[in-house]
């Protein structure tokens, strides 16, 4: 910067060094994952020029260059606001997850309000414009019965995780927008800054008039007109707030002041021009205002002008740069010809929306910003979006298990239905009812596999899936994964095991696995001066990066948040330094031809075969049996790809060829919360024996039972299909391990010694209120 403005021969203005420190904020340039950085492993240095360039950007080139089918579906990856897929021949479908985190910190409700809109307006501005269908939302919290004393600033988790919830309801239900898929993390260590990861899904035609709807166009003379509501103090320095460590200075004015009824009128203009062609392009005013908006449009046309007098303002006293960079809620930035621009106003009007010309676009080379006719910005265009130094840092992996908290253990329990309940008490497998019931599912009528299911509509879905377009049969599945605990081991497998749940949770609903994309959303504490935690990240990638290519999954959008820290004092006045659990969420998405073939995770009727499809393996390492025991452990879920790959794809046919009457898979807690939770969804009970169930080695009951092996599904089928459901699994490891009972009895027979014998015999009522109590009440 400095050498830059000496070149110019002056000093920069105020709106311009507040244009840049937005423009080169960690949020907006992404300088972590577009670092060079010497990674050391076992004394081996490796130099890896861009994280994102060489394993996020790189697999999905791959995949699109070996797998025709692949690359004839993605429309648009890592270019826009959101990934772009094709739906059919008529329709694509978009998908962008953000986070919220630092804002949510510091105000619950507003945090997470205005991560909900933000998201929406992501989709809004992809291409000409998608239509928002579905939201998404994963919450990382510390736990909310928290009884400790607090360090400063820091809000009780209790209050941010009421907030939060509040938050997304209102964002999405007073939107019209479904809010059909998410989970919920809890580890103290999100105590310093809590994850809010806040997820759209969208339809747009993909062609009208004969123009593709993804393509942004913008030529010389082009108008610059902000939409929209109005411009206030409100977000001012968020994307720089957002790219820190949250601290006792953090800024309440940098948490935006959200309006869903606003944005939703606005929503309504904008498919109205779209649909008559009045736009040329479109993006939406987020982190940095106008100055992130029309300074990225004006990438396409080369330069543009803006008059900040011009730009409505809430209230006044603004200055110049403020106008620039503030955030303030529910703006979209247009660009219109000429000839459209009456048209567009006329429409606005119609819909009682605020449109205003705040500038035009140039081929100059130049971001040039005036005040009352005033220069008060002028900067070359490929300085303010190119001109970023590129950082450098070291990364060390010392992936070291041998102290006493990585130990393997032998546990024996007595009563193993008493263990069962307490695991499914904890509150990482705990029932989320209570919350999820706040948000409305069914608004739009496309919502055919919702977020509540079971005979009694209180079991939870694996993912969710949507019509998009009502009177079509196919639909679009949508899952997530996200297990930070397995960092605490090593983040390679904790990235592997993110993707191959979202993975997993596809499949139970009945998506294709040959269609299925993934968002990649990284939150890390900062690796900037501490080479384990860079080297932790770097490890990472290499997971997501192997377990994509694996399975040909792109990656087709994402986002980091790289410094999820907390630093502050506690009450006796000393310093506190918090760090969250290095977090990966994947969410996927994929089609259905059918939708009336979706599948649900609840057994349906007495009598039906109970099955285990995958190998369960000596892996309780950071899983929560061990969690319950106070352990860590060693042996995290390891994942055989190619393994993996071929049970996805039977179990897929399985389902789309109605073999199968219910499919859940293993995750938290093993195979014997995945049995409890069927059971108790359907309201029946079960009979199964351990000996059954195929496994690597011998493995005590605990072991069996709580195991967080990957690539695992419970399947119950019906007698009749038996013989062709068997004949499909050949050449992967499954089994028949019971059925299903009358009665509301969970039975489980397993080996004492050389006996075998009854080890668990509980009423599922006894199972679903340890489950439903911790988080319903």
């Amino acid at each position: 910067m400095r050498d830059y403005f000496k070149k110019q021969n002056r000093n920069p203005t105020d709106v311009e060094i507040e244009c840049l420190a937005q423009t080169w904020s960690e949020h907006c340039k992404h300088k972590i994952f577009n670092a060079e950085i010497y990674y050391n492993e076992d004394g081996k240095e490796e130099k890896i020029d861009s994280l994102f360039k060489n394993f996020i950007f790189k697999v999905t080139e791959e995949i699109k260059r070996t797998n025709t089918r692949r690359n004839e579906c993605l429309i648009s990856v890592f270019s826009d606001n959101a990934g772009i897929a094709k739906f059919d021949n008529k329709f694509n479908y978009a998908i962008k997850v953000e986070t919220h985190n630092a804002p949510s910190a510091l105000d619950p409700y507003g945090g997470a309000l205005t991560g909900i809109l933000g998201v929406n307006r992501d989709i809004m501005g992809v291409g000409l414009g998608a239509k928002p269908i579905a939201n998404t939302d994963v919450f990382c919290f510390a736990n909310p019965f928290y009884a400790k004393n607090l360090p400063a600033k820091i809000l009780h988790p209790k209050r941010i995780f009421e907030g939060v919830v509040k938050g997304i309801e209102d964002g999405g239900n007073k939107s019209g927008i479904p809010t059909v898929n998410g989970a919920i993390v809890f580890d103290d260590r999100f105590l310093g800054k809590p994850l809010v990861f806040c997820g759209t899904l969208g339809i747009m035609p993909s062609v009208i008039k004969n123009k593709f709807t993804h393509i942004k166009e913008i030529s010389p003379g082009d108008y610059a007109v902000m939409v929209g509501g109005r411009v206030g103090k409100d977000g001012i320095h968020g994307a720089t707030f957002s790219s820190e460590e949250f601290h006792e200075g953090s800024p309440a004015t940098a948490v935006q002041i959200g309006d869903p009824i606003t944005q939703k009128k606005m929503l309504d203009f904008l498919t109205d021009a779209r649909a008559h062609l009045l736009y040329r392009a479109i993006t939406d005013n987020g982190a940095g205002g106008l100055s992130s908006s029309i300074g990225e449009l004006a990438e396409i046309s080369d330069g543009c002008e803006i008059e900040l007098a011009q730009v409505p303002l809430k209230y006044a006293g603004l200055q110049p740069w403020e106008i620039l960079v503030s955030e303030s809620q529910e703006r979209m930035s247009v660009v219109l010809s000429g000839e459209n621009l009456q048209k567009f106003l006329d429409v606005a009007k119609k819909y009682d929306v605020e449109a205003t010309v705040v500038g035009k676009f140039t081929n100059t080379g130049k971001f040039v910003a005036f005040y009352e006719g005033e220069v008060v910005a002028d900067m070359d265009i490929k300085f303010l979006h190119k001109g970023v130094p590129k950082m450098k840092l070291k990364a060390e992996w010392n992936g070291n298990l041998d102290n006493e908290g990585y130990k393997e253990r032998e546990i024996k329990v007595k009563d193993l239905s008493e263990i069962l309940k307490k695991i499914l008490s904890r509150l990482n497998i705990a029932s989320k009812e209570g919350i999820i019931r706040k948000y409305d599912h069914e608004v739009q009528g496309g919502s055919i596999i919702k977020p509540i299911m079971g005979k009694n509509r209180d079991g939870l879905s694996d993912g969710a899936v949507i019509k998009p377009i009502l009177d079509s049969k196919e639909g679009v599945v949508i899952g997530c994964g996200i297990c930070p605990k397995f960092s605490d081991i090593d983040t390679y497998w904790m990235a592997a095991n993110a993707v191959d749940e979202a993975i997993r949770n596809i499949i139970c609903c009945g998506g294709k696995f040959e269609d299925i994309s993934l968002v990649d959303n990284f939150c890390w504490p900062s690796p900037l001066h501490d080479k384990f935690k860079a080297a932790q990240l770097v490890r990472a990638c290499k997971g997501l990066y192997d377990a994509c290519l694996a399975y040909e999954t792109p990656l087709i959008s994402g986002k980091d948040s790289m410094s999820i820290d907390y630093t502050g004092k506690d009450l006796s006045g000393n310093v506190v330094k918090i760090s969250g659990v290095p977090t990966l969420l994947i969410t996927a998405m994929s089609k259905i031809d059918d939708v009336r073939k979706s599948m649900t995770a609840e057994f349906k009727n007495a009598g039906d075969l109970i099955y285990v499809v995958g190998l369960t393996n000596d892996e309780l390492g950071a899983g929560e049996f061990y969690a319950e025991h106070g352990l860590s452990g060693k042996n995290v879920p390891k994942i055989d790809f190619k393994i993996s790959q071929k049970i996805y794809r039977t179990v897929s046919k399985a389902i789309a060829q109605n073999l199968t009457e219910s499919c859940h898979d293993c995750s938290d807690g093993g195979l014997a919360v995945a049995l409890a939770e069927c059971a108790f969804s359907g309201d029946v009970g079960i009979e199964i024996n351990l000996a059954n169930v195929p496994k690597e080695g011998n493995l005590s009951n605990e072991k069996i039972l709580f195991s967080e092996s990957a690539g695992r599904f419970v399947i119950s089928l019906k007698e009749e299909n038996k013989t062709k459901f068997e004949n499909l699994m050949k050449g992967i490891n499954f089994a028949n391990i019971g059925f299903v009972r009358k009665d509301r009895k969970f039975i489980v027979k397993g080996n004492e010694g050389k006996e075998e014998k009854e080890i668990i015999n509980v009423d599922i009522d006894e199972l679903r209120d340890a489950w439903k109590t911790p988080l319903n009440g």
